[in-house]
This record gives structure tokens, sequence and C-alpha cells, in this order.
């Protein structure tokens, strides 16, 4: 059967199988190893596959990380290497995958997503493979909010040099966690800016912008909320992968997650609070039209009946034959009009 392209997945190819031609738009891949202990740290570029396994049986803590997944081949050697199972490798390949936490019998396979904010919120995928000694991770692009945790390896901060993979998953995580903040702040000050717009002068561009907010803010959710269930697994899992510190640390990264859901969910009433206020603003200011239109209307009437009985063409109509007639006219409309007026501002209806 021939295989139908459909996104970046190959409908009907065998599972685990990856196509030379899933990730021809990816960003060229580059491969950066972190090897390090209590006593050292090591920091290169790798760029052959021996580069890699010769840190395969060692004690120490290997990082491999790498930018750009257009190199299928590479990810393969990587997954054959480091016991990776071929639907994790595709998972990897093929990103736009949800959160989620796959435990095989030599690791955990983490998939997250990793959320930046400059002009527009970008997500990108962040794949992790715990195994032995190892972890590995694989991003879609370079750059990445891990350099913190690349400080305190180089500077022996803190207990992550004493400390074995699965605290460096954690310092990750957490890394990604907090980097979410930033984002929801950023949405925070657009919410607020959206806000003033709408009590000063709600144009329809405002309201776009609005359900453009609160697109984001679902996008947003759907990278958190699974993101919560998969720290959440990782502390129920039997499969002692973890140490007990390690664990520790997660709950508090779990808490994280926790207080980024609330957020998230207070930002979103906040946006659907803003629709409702844009709407409000819209018929308060229909209402200012019609009031002022009502009020020009209540004036004229009198006005026109006035003028309308003295334009009938009776023949005996007594003020047709007096000369001030049409000035006495004149003034009693305007008497009745500034009387109006006056009744309208007495009312404070002006």
């Amino acid at each position: 059967m021939a295989a139908i392209r459909h996104g970046q997945h190959e409908i009907a190819t065998p599972p685990g199988e990856l196509e030379a031609s899933a990730n021809s738009e990816a960003s060229p891949v580059r491969v950066t190893l972190m090897d390090y202990g209590p006593d050292h740290v090591e920091e290169r570029e790798v760029r052959e596959r021996a580069d890699w396994v010769a840190y395969g049986d060692r004690d120490t803590v290997t990082w491999i990380n790498v930018e750009g997944l257009g190199d299928t081949t590479l990810l393969q050697q990587l997954g054959q290497d480091f016991g990776i199972h071929p639907l994790a490798v595709e998972d990897i390949a093929h990103a736009g995958q949800r959160p989620k936490l796959e435990s095989y019998k030599n690791g955990y396979f983490v998939v997250a997503h990793m959320l930046t904010a400059t002009e527009e919120i970008e997500s990108e995928q962040l794949s992790m493979f715990l195994s032995g000694n190892a972890l590995l991770t694989f991003q879609e692009k370079p750059g990445d909010c891990f350099e913190p945790v690349r400080e305190r390896i180089r500077g022996h901060k803190g207990r992550i040099r004493d400390m074995g993979n699965d605290y460096l998953m954690y310092a990750l995580l957490d890394a990604l966690v907090d980097s979410g903040f930033p984002v929801l702040d950023w949405i925070r000050e657009r919410l607020e800016d959206l806000e003033t717009c709408v009590l000063e002068d709600p144009q329809p561009e405002v309201m776009s912008e609005i359900h453009e907010m609160k697109r984001r803010l679902l996008a947003f959710r759907r990278s958190v909320w699974p993101l919560r269930e998969v720290i959440n697994t990782l502390l129920r899992d039997d499969a002692q992968l973890l140490s007990e510190q390690t664990e520790l640390y997660l709950r508090d990264c779990y808490d994280h997650v926790i207080r980024l859901a609330d957020m998230n969910e207070t930002y979103r009433e906040l946006a659907a609070g803003l629709t409702e206020l844009y709407l409000t603003q819209i018929s308060n200011n229909m209402n200012e039209v019609m009031k002022v239109i009502t009020i020009f209307g209540a004036i004229f009437i009198p006005l026109t009946f006035i003028a309308g009985i003295y334009g009938m063409n009776f023949e005996y109509m007594p003020e047709l034959q007096v000369w001030w007639a049409y000035f006495a006219c004149l003034g009693f409309m305007g008497m009745v009009a500034v009387g109006l007026l006056g009744f309208f501002w007495h009312r404070n209806w002006l």
C-alpha cells in the first residue's frame, strides 16, 4: 500500500520506522555533550558516533542534547546506542506530540513543550530519554531555557554535580516549568492593555486581539495540563529510577506546574470577562447614541406639531392675518424647546 502523507506522519508505514523526508524542513542538527561528576565536567560538541559511544560505560552523568530533528539517521543511531524504543524515536522525530510520559524497562521517555513569548508565543517540543547514567534531550531548533542549568554544572553550584541523571532531568523540567511564568506575565500585561483599550475605545481590532489572547491561553493550557500529569506519574511510578531526593524536588516542580495551571485558568477567565466587557461597552455606547437621538426626537416632536398646524391651508385662521404671529409662533416653539431641554437636564437625562 502506498504511503499517504498527513502532516508530519506517513500513513500506512510500519510503526517506529522513520522516513528520510519526515523532517526535511527541520533546523540543521547540532549535538552537544556534557559529562560531569563531583570532581570534573567536560563539555564538547559531538560530530561522530564514536564521540558519544565512548561515554556509554562511564559512571559519570552524561547529558547529550540534540538541536534540530532533520537527521533521522542520527536519531536512529542514538536510539540504538542508548536503548531508546523505536516508537519513542518516532515520537521524537515527529514533533507536535502531546506532553506525556512513557516508562520502559531501561528508562523513561518524556515529551514536554517549551514556551517562549516575545511578540508571539512559540511552542517547541522537547523530548527526553533517561537511561542508565545518561540523559538525552531532543529539541526542534537551537535555543532553550536550560542555560542556568548548564551554568550550575560548569560552576559546581548547588548539588547537581553530586546527583545522578534523574536529578538532571528534574532540573531541566523545573527550568522548563519556570520558563512558563514569564510567558504568563507577558499575557497578563497584554490583557491589562486590552482592558484599558476596551474601557477607553472599544474598537473591533481590540476584540480580535482578545480572541487571539484566548487562543494563546488555550495553547498554553494544552502544554501545561498534560505536563502536570507527566510529573505526577513520575512521582507515582514504581520503576525506582528516581532517587528519594529527586522525588522530593519533583514535588516542588509539581507545585510550580499547578501554579502555572491556576494562573492560566485565571487569565482565561479574565479574557472571557474582557469579551463580556467589550460587548457591554459597545452596548453602552449604542445606548448613549440612541439616548441623544431620542432626546432630539422628543424636542422636535412638539415643534413639528406646531409647524404642522400652521402649515394647514384653512382660510379662517386668525393668526395668519396678524403681522406679529410669525414671530410669536417662532418664540413659542423656542420656549417649548428650551423647556424640554431644562426638563431633561433636571431629570439627569443629559
